[in-house]
């Protein structure tokens, strides 16, 4: 059975079913949709060049890769390339196929090195190593039963802290932005980011399908939005958070705890059956907060790295 690699048409349907399909099997502790991937090409920056591609085998997508440049590190000529393939498909040269179409692409566009997520299983972890690319960081994917498991209480807000809805900035979102710029600078991690454009962070977050500006929690303290985690929906029972951070100067006073309870105290409410989220194994704040929650890790990815040349 023959396998071929092509780019996604975005003007397709099944294109864009099939991907979300591989993803989910591959992925399934993340939220990935249709429609999250028609948004995501739709709203991509030109210097980003992202070209997605799947593997067919006779009509069906079998493999797929997300591919683009990291525009918006500070390090220039980075890129990215993550390939998942169908665990029913696996054996059959996809996700090889797959990884030299995207480095071709990418080493045509000047990336000098390459970035991908692997799932930290042997196979896996061959796979990367055989094609040059060697480990760096890791991250958890975690997951928290909405129905039986059991959640901390809410509390009595401190004085001069006050909890609110991502809603409730429709009308100006701009103070969120900043929140989110300022916690995902401090974020660990192999290549730093920054998040500079306003316009685009609305496109990409704040208009997402996935994001769930009823869900998401925001504190303030004396009305200064401090710590915030921003949750996503699949449109479905699953609920997951993005990014959960605090404004520097409010860090160590368990801010981030309290928006992140609020959430899914409201998510269980309105009928969210699990919690899905993510955490990088450095992150030992985040992670004994999830873990305070009744989160448990469901699965490990390992950053990798590849100097192209």
């Amino acid at each position: 059975m023959t396998v071929i690699v092509r780019e996604v048409r975005a003007d397709e349907r099944a294109d864009l079913e099939g991907f979300a399909r591989v993803r989910h099997r591959a992925l399934p502790w993340m939220l990935y949709t249709a429609d999250a991937l028609a948004h995501d090409l739709a709203h991509m920056p030109p210097e980003a060049h992202c070209r997605p591609l799947v593997a067919v085998a006779d009509g069906e997508v079998i493999g797929t890769a997300q591919v683009h440049l990291v525009h918006d590190s500070s390090e220039p000529g980075v890129g990215s390339v993550n390939v998942y393939v169908d665990p029913r498909h696996t054996g059959r040269g996809a996700g090889g196929l797959l990884v030299r179409a995207a480095e071709e692409y990418l080493a045509a566009l000047g990336a000098v090195r390459i970035c991908s997520w692997v799932l930290d299983e042997p196979g896996n972890r061959a796979f990367a190593e055989r094609r040059g690319y060697r480990s760096g960081r890791s991250a958890h994917f975690l997951r928290l039963d909405l129905v039986h498991g059991a959640l901390p209480p809410l509390t009595d807000l401190p004085p001069g802290v006050q909890l609110r809805r991502g809603s409730d900035f429709a009308d100006d979102p701009r103070p969120l932005f900043a929140l989110d710029a300022e916690t995902t600078a401090d974020e660990p991690g192999d290549v730093s980011y920054e998040l500079t454009d306003y316009e685009a962070w609305l496109a990409e977050t704040w208009r997402h399908p996935l994001f769930s500006p009823e869900l998401t929690s925001v504190v303030l303290v004396d009305g200064r939005p401090a710590a915030f985690t921003v949750a996503r929906t699949d449109g479905g029972t699953r609920y997951g958070t993005s990014m959960t951070g605090t404004a520097r100067p409010f860090r160590g006073r368990g801010l981030a705890k309290l928006a992140k309870t609020d959430s899914l105290h409201r998510a269980r409410a309105a009928g969210f059956r699990e919690a899905l989220t993510g955490n990088d194994t450095g992150n030992g704040p985040m992670l004994a907060i999830n873990k305070w929650l009744g989160y448990e890790v469901c699965a490990t990815e390992v950053r990798y790295l590849r100097d192209l040349g």
